[in-house]
């Protein structure tokens, strides 16, 4: 059996539960293969903690989940020193970011402060706890669920974070069809305890290697770096692509071919992640279209 099939399972078994969401589930698990973190920016109640619950069951990853709130600190996050004194020492106890899958939930609510101890844990896989760097356990996501901006009490992501999510993505309302299904049947999140993980480990950790000799041709990197000049010459974007993102950018592709069980990547596998990778653009209009502006006015080679 190809490894690409123990995803495809995985996959098939979430969206039997989040109904309706195909297109979510698939780019969620995309960005889990691929390396890289997953925020989700869309309303409460549709479902963006029940995703993360259930890939953490699904792939049987170590969990945790941390409410921000505006009085969350830091330390809250990372861990703090206690001083024992029946040792005469500090001991230190380690905070929920020392978890496989980390839930930040309502990262927005939390201050610019709270929001920035995940930086390096999102960028290095460790994070420098008084004058000591302590190294988070492999694999290591963290799934950030995100408020509209115009809700009370939200603090905007700083660009420095935002560039360290691989993708950002929406769940949005179901079908109607998908609708009837979930207010016929229980809760979905009723379902999620009887849920047992679906790969091992040690596969899961061989197929993000395997991801990386999926073949990229020259002409597909030419296409991709076509479209990273574009997003920063074209004038419609105050800042564009940034190298780390593009590079995000072909992982997500190579990650997305190989799960089609394709060598190759293909023009249809960067046109497929890069709706899920523009926020890393600040566009000079309020433009929901970023996406599809990008890809029609860079050719394919």
């Amino acid at each position: 059996m190809h490894a690409a099939e123990s995803i495809a399972n995985i996959i098939k078994q979430a969206e039997s539960i989040l109904l309706g969401k195909q297109t979510a589930v698939r780019q969620a698990v995309i960005c889990l293969m691929a390396n890289g973190h997953l925020l989700i920016n869309d309303l409460p109640g549709v479902g963006k903690t029940t995703l993360a619950n259930l890939l953490a069951n699904l792939f049987g990853f170590e969990y945790q989940r941390i409410q921000f709130t505006s009085d969350l600190l830091p330390a809250d996050i990372t861990g703090v020193s206690t001083f024992d004194a029946r040792t005469g020492a500090f001991t230190f106890h380690k905070g929920p970011i020392f978890s496989q899958l980390v839930l930040a939930d309502e990262i927005n609510r939390a201050s610019p402060k709270t929001q920035s101890a995940l930086l390096e844990a999102m960028e290095e896989r460790q994070v420098s706890i008084e004058t000591q760097t302590r190294s988070l356990p492999e694999p290591f996501f963290v799934i950030a669920t995100q408020n509209p901006a115009e809700q009370v009490g939200t603090f905007p992501l700083p660009e420095s974070q935002l560039d360290r999510f691989m993708f950002s993505i929406r769940i949005g309302y179901p079908d109607a069809e998908a609708e009837k299904q979930l207010l016929k049947n229980r809760d979905p999140r009723s379902r999620l305890n009887q849920i047992t993980p679906q790969i091992e480990l040690d596969e899961f950790l061989r197929i993000q290697s395997q991801i990386t000799d999926v073949f990229a041709s020259d002409a597909l990197l030419e296409y991709l770096q076509h479209i990273i000049s574009f997003t920063r010459t074209s004038g419609s974007f105050v800042t564009g692509y940034s190298p780390r993102a593009g590079m995000a950018v072909l992982r997500a592709a190579r990650a997305t071919a190989f799960l089609d069980q394709r060598k190759e990547v293909l023009p249809e596998d960067i046109q497929f992640v890069l709706p899920a990778t523009v926020h890393h653009l600040r566009s000079r209009e309020r433009n929901d279209h970023i996406a599809e502006e990008i890809l029609n006015s860079v050719p394919i080679p």
